[in-house]
């Protein structure tokens, strides 16, 4: 049984934690110097994993036996099981720019519209393919501290209409610490809607049953804003009946739902697991919102996809679905700006558009790379 505890160094965090699955593989942590992989065990000097970027092994039992008993443990498991291939997997830890674009610590303000409040450096469980693992898993000094701080900063900027609580995962943070997030955004009437990205809908859904929930969402309501949970379901193999039940409910509330999803190599990156995806979202209140292209992070660029292969994927997808199913958009999220995937032209370039960019007037503008086959990111692609 999945348990939860307060910390005594941050007592509004949950920790999950739960017994090993599966057993052969259910100690990920250095042990006298070996510790388990994927591909077997391995030998472990002291401070290896951290010089190479790799994030600490955990999960909760709740997603160990839904992947487990879903059918498709054999792609899920490379999300939450650490692999020998994260040692080899170049790139850098700050693939979108976000050092660049904090305004105040925990806090970042990329596009005119939208703030993103950083509220934890933890999660349920650690994805192997995380882009913020420079942050997750440790004490980071990139996480909100100073709320009155962060407040200041938003009531002096009344373009910004809405904001982002994300982390780390905000709902690992206990319901009283997100009231107090709320009180410091609620305030401003420029803003119109308040978000959480979560995956704990996938980890820990039952999270989402605790009764003092509904009157967080319903602060919002009532402050005349919407309230919208992001949820992060990269497989149909994930989506519980849990989790469905809970979003069911929370949509019957008011509460709006959408799913982003990253493209992951051996995990999703078939068009018949993420239409499958795709329309159970919908069926059940949830709208198809992005469609992530892997970034190129340190220790996790092995689960890059080439974008010929993520093009054939998108239109796969389209190809499956309905028109009112058709709602999410193939996205690179880089440091510029994020990118929609349009496709390849007669000329074999590939076109893309800006969706977001720090600079407004480049929003939606339209431009082409030279293809070259293999590439994976708008840098590998000559600007001629």
């Amino acid at each position: 049984m999945k348990t939860a505890r307060k910390t005594q160094s941050n007592p509004n965090a949950i920790v999950f934690s739960s017994a090993p699955f599966p057993p052969t593989r259910s100690d990920r942590r250095p042990a006298s110097g070996v510790m388990n992989f994927l591909e077997g065990t391995r030998a472990v000097a002291p401070g290896e994993l951290e010089a190479n970027s790799i994030t600490r092994y955990l999960v909760t039992r709740f997603y160990r036996e839904q992947i487990l008993n879903s059918g498709y443990y054999d792609q899920l498991k490379f999300i939450v099981e650490p692999s020998l291939k994260e040692f080899e997997s170049p790139g850098i830890l700050d693939t979108s720019g976000e050092h660049d674009n904090t305004v105040v610590p925990g806090f970042q303000h990329k596009y005119a519209q939208t703030g993103l409040l950083l509220a934890t450096d933890h999660c349920a469980s650690y994805c192997r393919y995380c882009f913020r693992k420079r942050i997750v898993g440790k004490t980071s000094d990139e996480i909100a501290a100073d709320l009155g701080q962060i407040a200041r900063y938003i009531g002096s900027h009344p373009e910004m209409t809405n904001v982002l609580v994300s982390g780390g995962d905000p709902f690992v943070l206990g319901t009283r610490r997100l009231h107090q997030i709320l009180d410091h955004l609620l305030p401003f009437p420029h803003l119109n809607s308040i978000r959480f990205g979560t995956k704990v809908l996938a980890f820990a859904p039952k999270r989402f049953e605790d009764p003092a929930l509904v009157g967080l969402f319903q602060r919002i309501h009532d402050a005349r804003k919407a309230a919208v949970v992001v949820t992060h379901f990269d497989h149909i193999g994930e989506i519980s009946v849990d989790a469905e039940r809970n979003i069911r409910s929370l949509h019957a509330r008011g509460v709006q739902f959408l799913n982003q999803s990253v493209l992951l190599a051996k995990v999703n990156d078939d068009p018949e697991i993420l239409a499958a995806t795709f329309a159970k979202c919908h069926q059940m209140g949830v709208r198809p919102y992005y469609l992530f292209q892997g970034r190129p992070v340190k220790g996790a660029s092995h689960f890059q996809v080439s974008l010929r292969r993520g093009l054939e994927i998108a239109n796969g997808i389209n190809e499956r679905l309905s028109g009112m199913q058709k709602t999410f958009k193939y996205i690179m999220s880089h440091s510029t700006g994020k990118i929609e995937v349009l496709g390849f032209g007669a000329d074999d370039r590939i076109y893309m558009r800006y969706h977001q960019n720090k600079a407004p007037e480049e929003i939606g503008k339209i431009f082409s790379r030279p293809h070259l086959e293999g590439a994976c990111w708008l840098d590998d692609l000559p600007e001629e």
